[in-house]
């Protein structure tokens, strides 16, 4: 996901509008008995979006248009802000170095991958966080945040978080941070009716996560 993919953003005005969400697939085989096997063919969920519903008028359609051509389409990847889950704590709350546990220092590791946790209790699951926003990331040890570019920095384009000096062996790695979702267009075809969109029909523009 370097050369195939474009560090810039989708329109926010036309992705605040979006609907979507995360996908998983699950294999059930329903026994005679009537028991079932469950098996998860996919570790991680993979998000899915239609950012049509966020198109309200012609110049927006156009906007998306440029977009989609700059992109050629399905080749190139890029940024989309999901609405319901940007930042590392619910999105109303500005993050804090204190929302995510990212990893222990043993006393050499110098680099942590960003990740976001979903559930405690049962099967939490750990979502690694590959396109953090410039600027937005906030880091702890042991519960004390740490100086950006003194003491760490954080590469947008990985979510890769690299210290100046290996935390010390046992210390907790925390972090904060608001985040783009890395995806491209699941079509290489927008099918546009001017005239049913002005009647008020919506376009479909169909996109989907890339997993890192």
């Amino acid at each position: 996901m370097a050369s195939d993919f474009h560090e810039v953003r989708f329109p926010l005005d036309v992705g605040l509008g979006s609907r979507g969400g995360p996908v998983r697939r699950t294999d059930v085989v329903t026994l005679a008995s009537g028991r079932e096997h469950r098996n998860s063919r996919w570790a991680s969920s993979r998000r899915r979006y239609d950012a049509g519903l966020g198109v309200r008028t012609v110049d927006a359609l156009h906007a998306v248009i440029a977009f989609f051509e700059e992109r050629r389409g399905r080749l190139h990847g890029f940024r989309f802000r999901d609405r319901v889950d940007w930042r590392s704590g619910p999105p109303s709350a500005e993050p804090t170095p204190l929302d995510q546990r990212i990893g222990t220092g043993d006393g050499t590791a110098t680099a942590f991958q960003l990740v976001k946790t979903y559930g405690a209790s049962f099967a939490p699951y750990a979502r690694t966080i590959a396109k953090p926003v410039g600027g937005s990331v906030r880091v702890a040890l042991d519960g004390v945040e740490q100086d950006v570019g003194s003491a760490f920095t954080c590469d947008p384009a990985t979510g890769l978080v690299t210290f100046t000096t290996p935390p010390a062996a046992g210390a907790v790695v925390t972090a904060g941070y608001s985040f783009d979702v890395p995806v491209r267009f699941d079509t290489d075809e927008l099918d546009i009716d001017l005239s049913a969109f002005e009647a008020g029909a919506i376009p479909q523009i169909p996109l989907i996560e890339i997993v890192p």
